[in-house]
């Protein structure tokens, strides 16, 4: 029940339409009492406003679930997508036919956008390949399986209160979301009956065949719900009932395509310029496909009655029962997949016109730096989808893990010749650390707000413990070895040539093995944090053993002067916060390795 009602708090809309339905169903048969005419209309609004809020929220159930089944594979596929125009289309249409929405695809896209992670003309084929994706909710709807809903709704629920498996209790709840999808179709199409005889809206129904009128109904009704899988799926319920005429269902279907921009063009409001102009680019396919068709419609419409099922033994408004739905989604298919057809080869013209609607503005080199301070790769829109979130985080530690090994490896430039304003600038490049570490650590508790499978929960710890670690090694740049600089400068040590290649030995083993670290941690390579265990031998044996034979010689000298001293304090000091680096970088290592508290890490 706990994901229950956190499906209903993240789409207020939902719950929104839950509540209109209740009132209806306490109030209808007062309130509508005295109603005039054939049609009972309590029970019209009360059945019609219920059933579509079932269907909404089991739709958003279906796609909230099944991207928590998915969510790993999505990532890996996601991956992938920008290898060239063709996977992108392949990736779209294959995540959107998963998630059941075009626009949780495009939202997606406006996050990788965002973060950098593909350009303008890679994120085109994907939103092509999404919209041919959605087709597939139209398909599963026009077949009449709305008698088997409340048998999913009952095993679905089953499942999901009996499964102890995360991934088990999940199918539960898209087993359930999709027979509320069924059954709320059921309740309206039920709803719709009385309708047949009732003249106004058979009229109003006969003027969506002006193609115009039919576009601008369906764009503003899926612009409400957000969601161009009701409205068509509520076109093909109306078809079924024989109250929609293939060119009017067609018309409809073209105003859903449109009307789904909409939720893109939310999702991109305070983002990147990179991210609008993905969400223009769904607006223009969209827009574009409806102006091209849109003089076609009767063509479109014999193409697909040429190829679609007849019912011969029915006559009038049954036969057109019969047929209809299977025909809109037909339309609906084709309609998406020959626009695509027709667009790839002008992904890059596409490309242009869009960076012409909406430049790209180039920052000042005082805003560049300042964005260098704060992350680049979360986005708040893939929260709902834990193991992509998980992604941007594990990005982002990457990230902020370059920053530090940045740091480690201009150490000795400053540091073995007292050389502070160098050190300064580097300690100030921890600035940056903080600043990352403290807006990964927001990220990753938001993303513990969700309702976390156990591997997504691992890999969370697992990112806050990797970026704690790289907060630790900054600091020590920024504290312990800066402060060395200062004793060197104030002292005057001076290191001979012998002992500066002996501590840049180490220090270059100690950057091998952050470095490592790093690698092991981004891509889940065991071998590199295996790497990074072997290294300890050399590291903390060799510093100890380094230590030691430095002290044997100096108190075998005879008396110790001030000067040598200093000069081996400063030395074992070095080597100390050496180790300590090395050892943080080890913890991060142990984590891919599954030896510090933390299960399988999932590539990116």
């Amino acid at each position: 029940m706990e994901s229950l009602m956190k499906i209903i708090r993240r789409n207020p809309a939902a719950w929104a339409m839950f509540g209109v339905c209740m009132f209806m169903l306490l109030t209808s048969d007062a309130a509508f009492a005295g109603a005039k005419g054939d049609v009972d209309w309590g029970k019209l609004v009360q059945k019609l406003l219920g059933g579509l809020a079932l269907f909404l929220f089991g739709l958003d159930m279906m796609t909230d679930s099944m991207k928590k089944v998915a969510g790993d594979k999505m990532r890996d596929v996601l991956a992938k997508m920008t290898t060239n125009r063709f996977a992108g289309v392949t990736t779209g249409a294959i995540v959107t036919s998963v998630v059941q929405s075009s626009s949780v695809t495009t939202v997606l896209v406006v996050g990788f956008v965002t973060a950098g992670l593909m350009n303008l003309s890679q994120s085109i084929g994907v939103i092509f390949g999404a919209n041919i994706g959605t087709t597939i909710t139209a398909q599963i709807v026009a077949f009449k399986v709305t008698k088997y809903a409340l048998w999913m709704v009952f095993s679905g629920f089953m499942i999901s209160i009996m499964a102890k498996d995360d991934k088990l209790k999940n199918w539960g709840l898209t087993l359930l979301g999709l027979g509320l999808v069924f059954y709320g179709m059921s309740v309206m199409s039920s709803a719709m009956k009385p309708m047949r005889s009732y003249e106004p809206f058979l009229d109003l129904m006969k003027s969506m065949e002006n193609p115009v009128m039919g576009v601008l109904v369906a764009a503003a009704f899926t612009g409400i719900v957000q969601s161009s899988s009701a409205t068509t799926s509520l076109v093909i319920v109306m078809a079924s009932q024989g109250f929609v005429t293939l060119p009017a269902g067609i018309a409809l279907a073209f105003g859903a395509n449109v009307g789904t921009c909409v939720t893109a063009l939310l999702a991109c409001m305070g983002k990147s310029r990179e991210a609008v102009q993905a969400a223009v680019v769904h607006l223009l396919f969209n827009v574009f496909g409806v102006l091209i068709w849109v003089g076609f419609i009767d063509q479109l419409g014999d193409f697909v009655v040429s190829f679609s099922p007849v019912a011969t033994d029915l006559v009038g408004t049954a036969k057109l029962s019969a047929e209809v739905p299977r025909q809109i989604a037909n339309a609906h298919t084709v309609f998406n997949v020959v626009n695509t057809i027709i667009a790839i080869p002008f992904v890059n013209q596409f490309a242009a016109l869009v960076n012409k609607l909406v430049p790209i503005k180039e920052g000042g080199e005082a805003s560049k730096a300042q964005a260098a301070y704060h992350h680049k790769y979360l986005d708040e829109g893939m929260l709902t989808t834990a193991p992509l979130a998980l992604s941007m985080a594990r990005r982002e530690a990457s990230r902020m893990g370059e920053v530090v090994e940045d740091m480690l490896k201009d150490i000795p430039a400053g540091l073995y010749k007292g050389d502070v304003d160098h050190m300064s600038k580097i300690r100030d490049k921890d600035d940056q650390v903080d600043i990352l570490y403290g807006e990964i650590s927001k990220y990753l508790a938001r993303i513990g707000q969700e309702n976390l499978s156990e591997e997504s929960a691992d890999e969370a710890m697992a990112a806050m413990t990797t970026i704690t670690e790289l907060e630790n090694i900054g600091d020590i740049i920024e504290t312990h070895l800066y402060h060395l600089s200062e004793v060197c400068a104030a002292r005057q040590v001076k290191l001979d040539d012998e002992a500066i290649v002996t501590l840049t030995g180490f220090q270059e083993m100690v950057v091998k093995a952050f470095h490592s670290a790093l690698v092991a941690y981004e891509h889940d390579r065991p071998d590199a944090a295996k790497l990074v265990l072997k290294l300890e031998d050399d590291i903390v044996d060799g510093m100890d053993k380094l230590v030691l034979e430095r002290h044997q010689q100096l108190l075998s000298g005879g008396k110790v002067s001030g000067k040598d001293m200093a000069i081996f304090t400063f030395q074992s000091d070095i080597l100390e916060n050496y180790k300590r680096i090395y050892l943080h970088s080890k913890r991060i290592a142990k984590l891919v390795l599954h030896q510090e508290g933390s299960s399988a890490l999932v590539a990116v």
